[in-house]
């Protein structure tokens, strides 16, 4: 009993300096959800703060083939939870953004060995302009035909919830086109650039044809999960070393309905009032614990059997704030659901 206290204190720790933390759902959802990673450069020592190792890709990739796991093409995770398909116990996702050349030259011989299918976010512009360290369109389109998913990520990696409508829209066509110039087909899924969106950029995401949407705020998601808000855990030097990888991977979701604010754009009331209710069944909710980016940890109030408000002591700074709230689930692992808030100021 000792021991598990101690577990759970260190890793409420590490949710904390990692500006996230962790929630939870009963056994019987774990084989609904899924859990995705997300990366963007690899031995790229330059950019440590987008850049993983390769010595951490090769012991993530050892942990992903060691059995316990189902790697899925990203977008038939989505199509299945969206047509309502069960997925497999700990089913993960591997995505990587903006299409930098270590993707073709480290990450893909690497993944392709290990028969890992994973997904690009390519950002079209940097590959228009043939930017210095960025993939060619002969490189993505090789590697779309071996099967790797090809997604959208605008044009320039336009940062969305401050621009406007005409240049979101713009963008949104002009990245479509130059996949169907180049590729012959356009993607099916959306990831925001720097995770950051809003309900007016989500619904024009949605309203481009896209069937869901990806931030960078850490959690598993389940069916209940909106798609066009879909986390993922980020990974970078920091932060990829094969413990956190492991917490990561093995997390499942927290059935969540009820969601506020439902913008996660922070326009007027700062702090915002953050809730959720969680799906009947789940026992000891006294375990739940929050945290804020910005704040640690926060107070969490149940409301009736159910609800759960967090209540965060400072207003929202300028710019990305997470929440992220975890509960202890079956064998070691962690229900894990998160947010990512942005303050224009």
């Amino acid at each position: 009993m000792r021991l598990r206290k101690l577990g759970r204190l260190v890793l409420m720790a590490a949710a904390f300096l990692s500006a996230e933390a962790f929630v939870s759902p009963p056994p019987a959802y774990a084989a609904g959800g899924a859990v995705v990673v997300m990366y963007h450069r690899f031995g790229e020592a330059k950019y440590p703060s987008t850049n993983v190792t390769l010595e951490q890709l090769d012991a993530h990739i050892q942990e992903l083939t060691s059995g316990k796991y189902q790697v899925m093409d990203l977008a038939e995770i989505v199509k299945a939870m969206r047509d309502g398909f069960p997925l497999p116990d700990r089913a993960v996702g591997l995505s990587i953004d903006d299409a930098f050349l270590s993707v073709y030259t480290e990450a893909w011989p690497r993944l392709k060995k290990a028969g890992l299918p994973f997904t690009v976010f390519v950002a079209t512009d940097p590959v228009d302009n043939n930017t210095s360290n960025f993939m060619s369109w002969e490189q993505i389109r090789e590697m779309a035909d071996a099967g790797v998913g090809i997604a959208g990520h605008t044009g320039s990696h336009l940062h969305m919830p401050t621009a406007g409508k005409d240049r979101i829209g713009k963008e949104l066509a002009r990245s479509k086109k130059r996949f169907q110039e180049k590729l012959g087909r356009v993607p099916e899924i959306f990831a925001y650039p720097y995770g950051e969106s809003s309900l007016a950029v989500q619904s024009m995401v949605k309203n481009d044809g896209y069937i869901a949407a990806f931030g960078q705020h850490s959690g598993a998601f389940g069916a209940t999960d909106p798609r066009f808000d879909l986390p993922r855990f980020a990974m970078n030097e920091n932060y990829a070393h094969l413990s956190r990888f492991r917490l990561a991977v093995n997390a499942v979701p927290l059935p969540v309905t009820d969601i506020t604010p439902t913008d996660p754009l922070i326009t007027d009331h700062n702090p915002p009032a953050i809730g959720f209710t969680i799906a009947p069944g789940l026992k000891g909710l006294d375990r739940l614990a929050c945290f804020s980016s910005h704040d640690g940890k926060a107070r969490v109030e149940r409301l009736g059997k159910s609800r759960i408000e967090v209540r965060v002591g400072q207003a929202f700074p300028k710019g990305r704030t997470r929440v992220n709230c975890t509960f202890p689930a079956d064998k070691g692992r962690w229900h894990w659901f998160g947010r990512q808030f942005f303050n224009p100021g």
